[in-house]
């Protein structure tokens, strides 16, 4: 297994970001919206927005154990999005490997 951990920073609010563009298989997943933001953040897949996101609010934090609901998922398609400019989450991963 292979740890790996990031921040990503969303430049302009309603434009998605992918966290990874890897296609490493994303075992386990912690994903944290800064607590300096200053809007909400919003995790999920290529298509995410406000309406279909996991939504964290500053501070907030979402994980995942993939492996435990008996798979894993490519890191390239976990992605972020936020409601403000410059907004970040950092996140940590583990990939098979």
């Amino acid at each position: 297994m292979i740890l790996d951990a990031g921040t990503t920073t969303v430049s302009t609010a309603g434009t998605e970001q992918q966290i990874h563009n890897t296609n490493s298989r994303v075992l386990w997943l912690k994903a944290k919206a800064l607590a300096a933001n200053s809007g909400i953040a919003y995790l999920g897949v290529s298509d995410v927005t406000a309406t279909n996101g996991y939504e964290l609010s500053a501070g907030n934090e979402v994980e995942v154990n993939f492996k435990e609901a008996g798979g894993s998922v490519l890191a390239s398609s976990i992605y972020v999005d936020t409601a403000a400019n410059g907004d970040k989450v950092c996140w940590v991963v583990i990939l098979e490997g």
